[in-house]
């Protein structure tokens, strides 16, 4: 059994300092998925918070087959969701948003001129506002597994456990997700008078 099994089966049995632990051990993940679905720092922690209350209390129905990172991604992302839908889905994606890594320092998501080009780092500046703005226009469902994907890096079967939906709905929604994102950007580039990068 490994480090984190023996701390849930801890906190199965009311051991709260072994929860605080696998609190200490998630928190990072668990805040940096409410930030990307919310935008919002204040939210974000807000949400994170909740999703670890609702962790805590289903620790009875947990199934030890799963594994406890995968169950509370699911968590998270359903509290994200229902704090959008209750808000109609209004949020505010921010690339640029301060978030903090695995090791607790600081990192930002604004895409840097390599070469130290202003003009260069300008024209990125404008791409990273129309992703953000078309990122702002998918709908929950198609944002979730567009952010879990393509910024988070999970793989199509993480994913389809984390939202529970099926494979095919997971690739589906993806496929739609991009293509919405696709015209989305074009339609905002041509709107604003500016060439989307050839790639």
């Amino acid at each position: 059994m490994d480090e984190t099994s023996l701390l849930v089966a801890r906190a199965k049995k009311n051991d709260i300092h072994a929860f605080e632990t696998l609190v200490h051990i998630h928190q990072n993940m668990v805040y940096s998925i409410c930030m990307k679905l919310t935008g919002n720092h204040d939210d974000a922690q807000d949400l994170a918070q909740e999703a670890f209350i609702r962790a805590y209390r289903g620790l009875g129905s947990f199934r030890s087959e799963a594994e406890f990172g995968t169950w509370l991604h699911r968590i998270t992302i359903n509290v994200c969701l229902n704090a959008l839908r209750k808000n109609g889905g209004r949020q505010q994606v921010s690339l640029d948003e301060p978030y903090h890594g695995e090791d607790g320092t600081e990192m930002r998501h604004e895409v840097a001129s390599e070469d130290g080009d202003p003009l260069r780092a300008l024209e990125e500046k404008e791409f990273n506002n129309l992703v953000q703005a078309a990122i702002k226009s998918l709908s929950d469902e198609h944002r979730t597994v567009l952010i879990l994907r393509e910024i988070e890096g999970f793989s199509y079967e993480e994913i389809s456990s984390m939202i529970g939906c099926s494979l095919g709905t997971v690739k589906s929604r993806l496929s739609r997700a991009r293509e919405v994102m696709r015209r989305k950007m074009t339609e905002l580039a041509r709107d604003a008078g500016e060439d989307l990068p050839a790639s």
